[in-house]
Order: structure tokens, then sequence, then C-alpha cells
């Protein structure tokens, strides 16, 4: 706990910011790891999988969260939570794993609803004007059929702000995707939504916050140390 030197709180309003915003106020720090899932098929053969039930980690997913895993398992990690897909659940397995944690379901922090491109072929939606306008101007773009960049990181933010208030002072293991996590870091970090695609999020890499009283902090961003060279690009 901060205590603010009393001889230097004066009178009046600025008095009343010093005490809001020194005097009783908590140090602890939440720590949040975001972890997007290992590798699958859907991501060598270059489509979107979006929500297609079933679509699980391959054998180059299971090499690189078993190297996640070994790489976590030193952290004191308090909850482990994960997108309810299959791919994002086998990694958060793998995490987990090690400090014997149950893995937590929680749909919002699941894949973007991409709608009609579901399953869908990327190099042929490069063609589309659609695509380009979600590439050029993510804020004011809806996938065809699905959800709108907006909401996707309004969902994003929502449950991981709730996550962390219910771990103050602790570290949490957050499993996910490479846009919604993308998403939620442009808005902890201050970056327009518009740039959002700015930002690399490599399958199993580790993107960490610090949340304090002053605000979020970003430690790392997109860390696969842990994974061998030849699968760090993937």
């Amino acid at each position: 706990m901060r205590e603010w030197p009393r001889e230097r709180i004066s009178r009046g309003v600025f008095c009343n910011r010093i005490l809001k915003g020194y005097v009783s106020v908590s140090e602890a720090e939440t720590r949040m790891l975001l972890i997007r899932h290992g590798h699958n098929a859907y991501l060598t053969d270059r489509r979107m999988a979006g929500w297609i039930p079933g679509v699980h980690l391959d054998a180059q997913g299971q090499t690189q969260v078993a190297a996640l895993g070994q790489r976590l398992a030193s952290t004191a990690i308090a909850a482990v939570y994960s997108s309810p897909l299959e791919r994002t659940v086998e990694t958060a397995e793998a995490v987990a794993a090690p400090h014997h944690l149950p893995v937590v379901p929680v749909e919002e922090i699941g894949e973007t609803h991409c709608g009609e491109w579901t399953g869908q072929s990327i190099e042929a939606l490069r063609q589309t004007d659609a695509w380009r306008q979600v590439q050029r101007y993510p804020s004011g773009s809806r996938f065809p059929g699905g959800e709108s960049v907006t909401e996707m990181q309004a969902r994003m933010i929502a449950a991981l702000d709730g996550l962390r208030a219910a771990h103050e002072g602790q570290t949490i293991a957050v499993v996910s995707h490479s846009d919604p996590i993308k998403v939620a870091l442009a808005h902890y970090i201050g970056l327009h939504l518009d740039l959002f695609h700015r930002l690399i999020i490599h399958p199993a890499s580790i993107t960490e916050l610090i949340f304090t009283a002053t605000g979020p902090r970003l430690l790392r961003c997109n860390d696969y140390a842990h994974l061998p060279a030849e699968m760090g690009a993937a």
C-alpha cells in the first residue's frame, strides 16, 4: 500500500485528487497472459476456421503447446480461461496441467464470428471488396453475415475486464485467437482499431499485460521464444 506524505497534501480539489490517486490505493498488480492457440490444419490450408467445430491441434500444434506448457510451468498462474473451441481448449490444457488447474471455457473470448467467410480460402477472400474493407477500415466493417470488428472488440474487453477484476493481484492465462487478441491488445495500449492489423500474434505465443491503479501496461507481445525456430513463423 503506497502512502503519500501528508505534509505534501494541500486543501481543496487538489487534495481530493491526491487522496484518490495516491493515498489508500492498492499496488496489487494483475497480470494477464493472452495466449493464441497452437497450429492446426486450417492454418496450413489458409482457410477461415471461425467457429467450425472439431478443429483440433495438428502434430505441429501439439508440439508447440507442449513447449508452451513447459515455458509457463514455473509461472504462478491462478486460473486458466479459454475460448470454448477445441484448438484453444487443447492449448489451455497444456498450460493448466503443470498447475493442476481446470480450464474454464468463456464463450465471449472465442473466435471471430466471420459469418459467410467461415471455411473459405483466405486467398480467394483477398480478391473481394469486403476483405479489403475489413483490412483498411476495421472500425467500420462487418464480416458478411457475422459480427462487426467493433462488436468483437467490445465482447473481448468486457470479458477480459471481468476476468481480471475477479483475480486482482494474481496472474491469469487467457487462451484465445489471433484477431480477438489483437483487438483487445489495441484497446489496452491505446492503438486505434483501424491499425490493429499491424499487430502480429503467432500460434502458441504469449502476450502479457499488467494492470495497476494507473492503467494497463504491455510487458511483452507475441513472445514465442519457447518454440523451435522453424515453428515460430507459422
